[in-house]
């Protein structure tokens, strides 16, 4: 039993890490819906950034209260691109850019760009070097992501806003994930600092800017509390944190890739976006290669 221990915590950790992988990427999928929807509401994107900060900023208080808004242990550099990477820039940079792209182009652009750009960090500034499997995994992604944008491209007319934007947001968003694996602190204590940070630049801009969000019907409002708030800027935030710290930056960051598929089905039942059978022949292709690329298969092939 004492023998068997250390390989049942690590078991554990996996399991734990890919929950929470996968609790992300079904949020993120809703999160891109519902602020696809919020496009014809009353609701603008620093708006919509109050609602999603603010939520997890009071929820998670006694967290940054403790710890402080510059923690001692954090390296300030790491703390500052945690914040953009997941934070206030990389929000208004996608929300911007979601608003005009349909929802199935977004996860293809956004999600699907994500494992690319977390595994380029990984390999350019970290020295990391990928196995033959993820090197495979890496590769059905772009097969699977590139099936889809041909599929968006000739459904859809795509402005170069998202073709710019959405892949920034992808490398900001990788930024931040191999910087809070290295930064020494918990899922909540980075979730809790990005959350506090967020919320304090949108309402500066609030009140530079001016803000709508009192003007919004309480439906509206209480849609978006329950995606941006509770879901993606609460749960979403401490499911990837766990992820990232029982699977790596870059494998956690694979499952990002399932992003496009959910977010086409989404779009399909919500927003009468198309879904045909290309889009379930990359979804397909794009679920192996998360596979391959995490490392899943190559733990069960060892067993």
């Amino acid at each position: 039993m004492v023998a068997l221990a250390p390989e049942m915590k690590k078991s554990n950790s996996l399991g734990a890490g890919y929950a929470g992988a996968l609790v992300t990427v079904f949020i993120w999928a809703t999160w891109i819906i519902a602020t696809r929807h919020s496009s014809g509401t009353h609701l603008g994107t620093i708006d919509l950034g109050l609602i999603r900060y603010g939520v997890p900023a009071l929820v998670l208080s006694p967290v940054w209260l403790k710890i402080g808004l510059i923690p001692r242990n954090a390296p300030r550099v790491l703390l500052v691109i945690m914040v953009c990477g997941a934070g206030a820039l990389f929000f208004q940079v996608t929300t911007f850019a979601i608003h005009s792209t349909p929802a199935s182009a977004v996860g293809v652009l956004l999600g699907g760009s994500m494992p690319l750009a977390a595994a380029l960090i990984g390999v350019l500034v970290f020295g990391e070097r990928p196995d033959l499997t993820r090197c495979l995994g890496l590769a059905a992604i772009v097969a699977g992501l590139a099936i889809l944008l041909v599929v968006a491209l000739d459904h859809h007319d795509i402005s170069w806003i998202s073709f710019t934007l959405l892949p920034l947001g992808a490398l900001l968003w990788a930024g931040y994930t191999h910087a809070f694996k290295r930064s020494g602190l918990s899922a909540l204590e980075g979730g809790a600092l990005i959350a506090v940070w967020s919320f304090l630049i949108h309402v500066g801009l609030a009140i530079v800017f001016g803000t709508t969000i009192l003007e919004a019907p309480l439906p509206e409002i209480g849609l978006q509390f329950l995606s941006q708030g509770v879901l993606s800027g609460l749960a979403a935030m401490l499911a990837y944190g766990i992820a990232v710290r029982s699977l790596g930056g870059s494998q956690a960051a694979a499952f990002s890739a399932l992003t496009p598929v959910l977010a086409g089905l989404g779009g399909a039942v919500f927003l009468d976006e198309p879904v045909g059978v290309w889009e379930i022949a990359a979804a397909l292709i794009t679920g192996l290669g998360v596979a391959l690329s995490t490392g899943i298969l190559s733990h069960r092939l060892k067993r």
